[in-house]
């Protein structure tokens, strides 16, 4: 068979096996990266060209190196939803940059973030001040999220039929039904106080799958699925 005919033939299958283990990984995955993710997209990409193009490799070994490829990240991501260590040592944490309206150079420097990239990421929100902002947060994605000073917040409805304004940034103080102690520890509370909460509202830690507190104190809890809200 002709030389060209076998490189399009191959590059026709390999796009094929691609696009069925890219819906295999999920939206998550094309809308974003994690580091490890980056690194075995990268590694099976180059797989893929070479079985393209390398006519004196065995097709098959190819797609059965791609496919292991897959594999890895769809175990990693079966095993960060069992677990929140697993899920910060693969996708990583948010580091706080901004807090209280104080920039926190240690956190920039673990990081590896000039002053200019922050004030460069904070042009990207919209936010030419830093004085307007309460809280700013550095995504495992790249991604600065920010909360503004109720100062600098545009109007809402809220401000307009006198509903206060929360302050502060939110805090979550229950991921998959177990208690975040830094969390609770940076609003100077407790397990015992987490747990008495709990039973003012008839809950119980296992059952509830995200719990959070606004800056104005009020809570939030989401139960899981099987769980009624009380």
């Amino acid at each position: 068979m002709n030389e060209y005919l076998i490189v399009i033939i191959r590059a026709v299958l390999i796009v094929l096996v691609l696009f069925v283990c890219t819906k295999l990984l999920g939206k998550k995955q094309i809308s974003q990266l994690s580091f490890f993710e980056y690194v075995t997209g990268i590694t099976i990409g180059s797989i893929g060209a070479e079985v393209i193009t390398g006519l004196d490799r065995n097709f098959y070994h190819g797609v059965l190196g791609i496919l292991a490829f897959i594999a890895i990240p769809l175990l990693a991501d079966f095993g960060s939803l069992k677990s929140k260590k697993l899920r910060d040592l693969i996708e990583g944490e948010g580091t706080v940059m901004i807090q209280r309206g104080e920039i926190i150079e240690k956190n920039l420097k673990k990081e590896r973030y000039t002053s200019d990239e922050l004030l460069e990421l904070l042009r990207k929100k919209e936010v030419f001040e830093v004085s307007d902002v309460e809280f700013a947060i550095l995504e495992p994605s790249g991604d600065l999220n920010v909360l503004l000073k109720d100062e600098a917040k545009p109007l809402t409805k809220k401000d307009v039929f006198g509903t206060q304004p929360q302050s502060g940034e939110p805090v979550v103080l229950i991921m998959d039904g177990k208690p975040m102690d830094k969390a609770l520890q940076s609003i100077e509370k407790t397990r015992e106080w987490m747990t008495e909460e709990l039973a003012k509202r008839r809950l119980l830690m296992k059952d509830v799958f995200l719990a959070q507190m606004n800056g104005d104190g009020r809570m939030y809890f989401d139960l899981y699925d099987h769980q009624e809200k009380n």
